[in-house]
């Protein structure tokens, strides 16, 4: 943890002066500046590095090996990944053995096999904060690996999301096997297909966050926890939208395999409701687990059915 913080630290004399010669990429420990996101990362190479990124609009991308790199804009919101994906998969594609992002944008995030990412984390553990990711396939996509934890935080993931190519479908943050997925004050809107959230994470926590799904277009369930949890969900506010593929449920435990455990998850203190003109019935929290769970007390407007077993 110490170590992650220390990548996500810049020194406050830092920032534009280090941006030389119009290099928008500079390596804080060393002040060696790039033209190229990637030639930053392989400067960095297996060692810890922080690179800070100068306001602008990018389409470049970088692969991380091997070092424990974190990425943070100078000015939160100014640096934008517009597009630009490495090996057919992401702006970022991250397998070394540690990452942070910090005030990042990424968008228009396209591929050919549907799953065009902001970020691709294929090994170690993840901190994002004050990030943006919008109008693209998809926001975050990780493979698996038990041994560590994703955390996001005061984030916002906004038009993402497809279920338009035949790989199925892409979700706005899709986690794999990993240890634990950390969701805190973040926003998730506008989904263009597929789930919010999916996560087939042993440990889940998603707090004092925003589901608004009232522009939303075909989209399925708020958190989808696929292969089953345990942990909390809780201080969250959920809204249903009119235009689902299916709205049969908000949140959905073991759906597609039960190879975590789920016994004490508890799901309290949220709040969910329906957008205007939708009037079906739906289900806060549909379990296939068949373990004991925690559920509620929730604060559901009529039409939402709290819990049901499926």
């Amino acid at each position: 943890m110490k170590m992650r913080l220390a990548l996500l630290a810049v020194a406050l004399a830092a920032p534009l002066a280090a941006q030389q010669g119009g290099r928008p990429f500079t390596i804080q420990e060393t002040g060696k500046t790039f033209y190229r996101l990637d030639d930053a990362v392989k400067a960095i190479g297996g060692g810890d590095g922080t690179i800070l990124i100068a306001p602008g609009r990018y389409k470049d991308c970088a692969i991380v090996e091997s070092g424990r790199v974190a990425f943070r804009a100078v000015q939160p919101g100014t640096a934008i990944f517009d597009g630009g994906t490495c090996e057919g998969k992401a702006a970022l594609v991250l397998r070394g053995r540690d990452a942070a992002v910090d005030g990042l944008v990424f968008q228009n995030m396209k591929v050919a096999d549907g799953n065009g990412a902001g970020i691709r984390l294929e090994k170690g553990p993840l901190t994002v904060m004050n990030a943006l990711f919008r109008d693209s396939q998809e926001g975050i996509l990780s493979a698996d690996d038990p041994a560590s934890t994703i955390r996001v935080d005061r984030s916002t993931f906004s038009g993402l999301g497809t279920c338009e190519h035949s790989a199925g479908c892409a979700h706005a943050l899709y986690i794999g096997h990993y240890g634990g997925l950390v969701v805190t004050r973040s926003r998730f809107e506008r989904g263009n297909g597929g789930h919010y959230v999916k996560s087939r994470a042993e440990q889940i926590d998603v707090r004092e966050s925003s589901f608004d799904d009232t522009a939303g277009h075909g989209t399925n369930y708020m958190i989808d926890l696929s292969a089953g949890a345990t942990g909390t969900i809780t201080g969250n506010t959920f809204v249903q939208g009119k235009d689902k593929e299916n709205h049969s449920a908000f949140i959905t435990v073991a759906p597609e395999a039960r190879d975590n455990p789920s016994a004490g998850l508890a799901v309290n203190g949220n709040k969910a409701s329906l957008a205007p003109g939708v009037t079906w019935p739906t289900v806060f929290v549909a379990d296939w687990s068949h373990e004991p769970l925690k559920i509620g007390p929730n604060q559901l407007a009529k039409g939402i059915t709290a819990f049901e077993t499926r």
